[in-house]
């Protein structure tokens, strides 16, 4: 009698869960269409976006954009309304009117840095380069520079002490006190860093693992890809969130330490 031939069970559910891991994580080569690009030892995927990111920005500033003597039109209309809010809505409100259209380039430079890096991630040629930590994390180092550096830059290093030293309180408190402040910059960078680290992540995650269903249960899951076209849909608009959320908490933070309220 002809032994009957077992075939091992695949578990698809793990295999899709590999699969949206591999996605996310950053690695050393890049997956194109019709080939796989080998990066090197040195070179990884989410480095790579970080230049073709800068590369956009050039490209959209120094190109695109058209600096009209006229009503400006088309992008170039589009870019100035928000750069202009971006002025006059987080930079000035925050830093006040001198320090904030001084500081305007490096707040636009941030935001849309971040915004085309969420954008990029949600095309598939691309990866989700703020879905990674270290990114993120590089980011909010910029912010934390200026929190310390910029201060001392503005106000002296009798300034920067000044923003962590609150008036009035008895010289006992402070002992306890001005540590703790000095630990909040570093906090305040962390939440940057995770703030939007965990929401370009899970956003991924969500998406890949609804379509996920399909390849599980099959055509019974096909609802499960109308709802992630809707999730989809939701991350453009928390692409643009996300960097506007990124870009006014680091205002507000610069802010309190070049102009302390205390």
């Amino acid at each position: 009698m002809a032994e009957t031939v077992t075939e091992p069970v695949v578990d698809k559910s793990s295999a899709v869960m590999q699969y949206i891991m591999h996605h996310v994580q950053d690695e050393h080569t890049w997956n194109l269409p019709f080939f796989q690009l080998h990066l090197g030892p040195h070179l990884t995927l989410h480095m790579v976006m970080l230049l073709i990111a800068a590369g956009f920005m050039f490209l959209l500033f120094g190109v695109l954009y058209r600096k009209q003597d006229v009503v400006p039109t088309g992008l170039t209309n589009a870019l100035e309304i928000l750069i202009l809010f971006i002025r006059d809505d987080i930079c000035v409100p925050n830093l006040g009117r001198e320090d904030g259209r001084m500081m305007t380039p490096m707040f636009c430079s941030l935001f849309f840095y971040i915004l085309i890096l969420n954008l990029m991630g949600l095309i598939p040629l691309f990866a989700g380069a703020t879905a990674n930590i270290a990114v993120t994390g590089g980011l909010a180092l910029v912010t934390l520079t200026f929190m310390i550096a910029g201060t001392i830059y503005l106000n002296g290093f009798s300034g920067f002490v000044h923003a962590l030293v609150p008036s009035g309180v008895p010289w006992p408190v402070l002992i306890l006190l001005v540590p703790m402040e000095f630990i909040g910059l570093f906090i305040k960078a962390i939440a940057l860093t995770i703030r939007l680290f965990a929401n370009m992540l899970a956003g991924h995650i969500v998406i890949l693992s609804l379509v996920g269903l399909v390849a599980v249960y099959g055509a019974a899951a096909a609802p499960a890809i109308v709802m992630a076209v809707g999730i989809y849909l939701l991350k453009v608009f928390v692409a643009l969130l996300q960097a506007y959320i990124f870009t006014l908490l680091s205002a507000i933070f610069i802010g309190q330490m070049v102009h302390p309220a205390h």
